[in-house]
């Protein structure tokens, strides 16, 4: 999450490794996303997923995506 004081906005940093990183770029080049929305799409689905295990992948993709097209609806 971001934090603003002052409205500056301070961004966390996540190490993560040389490979996960190249994944990151490679499938954010495929889905037409910066390389940080495809890490925090990626990050998303994953937390998703843990707290909904009862869910499959395919459940909690429409699920995540109904509800990014909802907000994009509202923010229009």
């Amino acid at each position: 999450m971001d934090h603003i004081i002052r409205g500056v906005i301070h961004m966390g940093i996540l190490k993560i490794s040389d490979q996960l990183h190249d994944d990151i770029r490679s499938s954010s080049k495929a889905m037409s996303r910066s390389i940080n929305a495809q890490a925090e799409f990626w990050i998303r689905l994953g937390k998703l997923c843990e707290t909904n295990p009862s869910l499959s992948y395919n459940e909690i993709l429409q699920r995540y995506l109904l509800t990014e097209d909802l907000a994009s609806a509202q923010t229009a």
